[in-house]
């Protein structure tokens, strides 16, 4: 009798083991607010990203390319966040072509934002697109990534560069936790730091400093690799020309940022689906919640997904002084304090427009 028991008890055991070994891994459901993009892989899909999206202010100011702080970027839609990265005094700050233009403050305020949010949001895979301007090792801004957590959560990918058609699922990515996928324009090691991956082999980017709405078009600007192969991005943000230097055309955002018309957001699309055969994967933009969800209009109909959000986005801050997610932004004479944290450095709009036109006439400007 005791050996019948012992060998009941024997089998249920191994049971229970091939049971464990057998249970399925987790499915994410929901996956950048759509079920229908999580069978799709990270280079299939479209993603609205904010251009310099740490320099934030009034858009009268003219160092300044978004009006809203990161986190209301990130809940009202932005899935790509572009930023410009200098070292000042080995701390890496994000800079308007220099600190003394403007300071959007240091990276790890910034990265901590995002972890933040993040941690909110399981279900979201985010992009992080670094321009290292003074020409920093992956290991200084690994250090910054390590000491936030971001770490824990950035993608690495078995071998780089990776096709458009090589990127997991975003099902996949939600599901094993590595959502963050962040390119450096240069100084990537991977062998360093396998998560930080080298833009121009990965993707391709069409024109910048657009101040001519006739040449956004499809061209390829910048690459270092097979551009039939890689993902691309689009610069879709219309400058003017002041003191000899390109500045955000604000009075013309609706326009540009809207989904058909020329000069649009939509028309650029369009335009690179016909030259290229298909659609782009980044659509970096300026002020982007002008034109009222437009830019997510377009990033949706490319998915064949609804664009139907929850809570309107915000407003710009020239017509409602507070973010229309609820998030707050608080604007003097001098800063503009962002839900990083950080403040970005400005002075008032009428002197500081003046500044800042002789500041970018007397330095390159760079995105």
């Amino acid at each position: 009798m005791k050996l019948y028991a012992a060998g009941i008890l024997a089998i249920l055991n191994a049971a229970l083991a091939v049971s464990a070994t057998t249970t399925p891994a987790k499915r994410a459901t929901v996956c950048n607010g759509h079920a229908e993009l999580c069978e799709r892989s990270f280079g299939a899909v479209t993603y609205v990203g904010t251009h310099d999206s740490y320099a934030i202010g009034a858009a009268s100011n003219l160092a300044v390319n978004q009006d809203q702080d990161i986190t209301t970027q990130l809940n009202d839609g932005v899935r790509m966040l572009q930023m410009q990265a200098h070292n000042q005094n080995n701390v890496i700050r994000l800079c308007h072509s220099t600190c003394v233009l403007l300071d959007g403050g240091t990276l790890e305020t910034y990265l901590t934002t995002v972890k933040s949010w993040l941690d909110a949001n399981p279900n979201e895979v985010l992009s992080l697109l670094i321009v290292n301007i003074d020409n920093m090792p992956a290991s200084a801004y690994g250090a910054v990534f390590t000491k936030v957590g971001l770490d824990a959560v950035s993608y690495a990918p078995p071998s780089t560069p990776l096709a458009a058609t090589a990127w997991p699922t975003l099902g996949a990515m939600i599901d094993s936790g590595k959502r963050l996928v962040t390119f450096l324009d240069n100084q990537a090691d991977t062998a360093a730091v396998p998560y930080l991956l080298d833009e121009f082999t990965n993707v391709w980017e069409t024109q910048f400093n657009v101040i001519d709405v006739a040449k956004f078009d499809c061209s390829v600007n910048r690459t270092k690799g097979d551009t039939g192969t890689q993902m691309f991005l689009v610069n879709h943000f219309l400058d003017k020309v002041l003191l000899g230097q390109p500045v955000p055309f604000v009075e013309q955002l609706n326009v540009t940022n809207a989904a058909s018309g020329a000069g649009s957001l939509g028309a650029h699309v369009q335009t690179c689906r016909d030259s290229q055969g298909r659609a782009p994967n980044f659509l970096l933009v300026d002020f982007y919640e002008y034109g009222a969800g437009s830019v997510f209009e377009v990033a949706a109909g490319i998915n064949g997904v609804t664009y139907a959000p929850t809570t309107p986005i915000a407003t710009p801050r020239s017509a409602n002084a507070t973010s229309g997610t609820g998030a707050s932004n608080t604007t003097g004479g001098n800063t503009t304090k962002g839900g990083n944290g950080a403040a970005s450095t400005f002075s008032g709009n009428v002197i500081g427009s003046l500044v800042a036109g002789i500041v970018f006439a007397c330095s390159a400007l760079v995105l």
